[in-house]
């Protein structure tokens, strides 16, 4: 039998993406997901990995849970995806964000540490540690400057995931990762919001969008391309920490651009700053909007990331581009509309 792998967070995107691809390898996946009177698992349906996956109940604010997982299964790798993984909602429960995305980094590494040291651990970190940068483009050497919750705790998690790397010889591996989409994206994120509500829009199902700040910049790449970086992280001899990037950054209104094309729509903005609004050229009504309630307090304005180290030395690059990124979002939002289907 293959190896086993066990990964926090199996219900979310990287997770789904993850477990598909390591059961193409042969692997046994278990899969970690909080308990809840509904496990949400259309992603792994969606990607035909729930059959052979296995889902055991996993909180990560409680010790004695992992404790007991990693006695039971011993498995050779175990990836950490598991967070609270909203920037947004970092602001409204920080402390809650720090239990989950930071002190729960060290009760993995603790528990490996103690009862499954031969275990590889791969941790997701993220490039909003970089926040207000101070160079850029961003490499595994630049300083980091955090603007969220989410990116202190993020930056916790990552520290103590080298601590324990330089500490007790254990492997363990962080990925900084730039922001990675995909259509099973969470309709919370930005990026799947706009694929939805546009194809909402067009097919009358929605009326207007609202969006925050449109000129944001980010480095978006394709979640499947990704999780196969954490891969390879995770074999390499050495354990290391690893920038994940596509090296081009873009603003949201680039984003609403392709996705409009991708639905046959053009798009012309009108006014300034939380005024702009944007127009259906096709029906001359508004169908996009500014709500400053979406600024964040503490806004990360131009992330792009270098991942030369992950080329070199792990022979990673990212095979999907931007527009062909909108445009695999955009056509399954459309279809589910078009099915009925709600996926979020």
């Amino acid at each position: 039998m293959g190896k086993t792998a066990f990964i926090t967070g199996i219900a979310g995107q990287d997770g789904a993406y993850l477990a598909k691809l390591l059961l193409d390898k042969g692997y046994r996946v278990i899969g970690g997901a909080r308990r809840s009177s509904h496990i949400v698992t259309w992603r792994l349906e969606e990607l035909g990995a729930l059959a052979d996956t296995e889902i055991v109940d996993l909180e990560l604010g409680e010790m004695l849970n992992i404790y007991r997982i990693l006695e039971k299964y011993q498995p050779d790798e175990l990836y950490n995806l598991g967070a609270q993984s909203f920037v947004a909602a970092s602001f409204e429960q920080p402390l809650y964000t720090a239990d989950i995305d930071a002190m729960a980094v060290t009760r993995l590494l603790e528990a490996i540490r103690t009862v499954s040291p031969q275990t590889r651990y791969y941790q997701a970190s993220t490039s909003e540690m970089f926040g207000k940068v101070v160079e850029t483009p961003q490499t595994e050497n630049t300083p980091f400057y955090p603007r969220s919750p989410y990116g202190v705790a993020k930056l916790y998690g990552h520290w103590m995931t080298i601590n324990y790397r330089e500490a007790y010889g254990l492997h363990t591996s962080s990925g900084i990762l730039f922001n990675h989409e995909s259509p099973v994206r969470g309709e919370n994120f930005v990026t799947r919001k706009i694929s939805l509500h546009l194809s909402q829009i067009k097919h009358g199902m929605r009326d207007v969008l609202e969006l925050g700040n449109l000129d944001a910049r980010r480095d978006w790449g394709f979640a499947g391309d990704y999780v196969e970086g954490m891969w390879r992280m995770v074999q390499a001899e050495k354990p290391d920490d690893y920038v994940l990037a596509t090296g081009e950054a873009h603003s949201i209104r680039e984003f609403i651009k392709y996705t409009a094309q991708a639905l046959g729509m053009a798009i012309e903005w009108r006014g300034k700053g939380p005024d702009e609004i944007g127009i259906d050229v096709k029906t001359n009504k508004t169908i996009i909007q500014i709500n400053p309630k979406y600024y964040r307090p503490a806004e990360v304005e131009h992330l792009i990331g270098v991942a030369e180290k992950a080329r070199e030395k792990l022979g990673w690059t990212p095979s999907t581009n931007f527009r062909e990124l909108v445009e695999m979002m955009t056509i399954a939002d459309e279809r589910r509309v078009v099915e009925n289907r709600v996926c979020g």
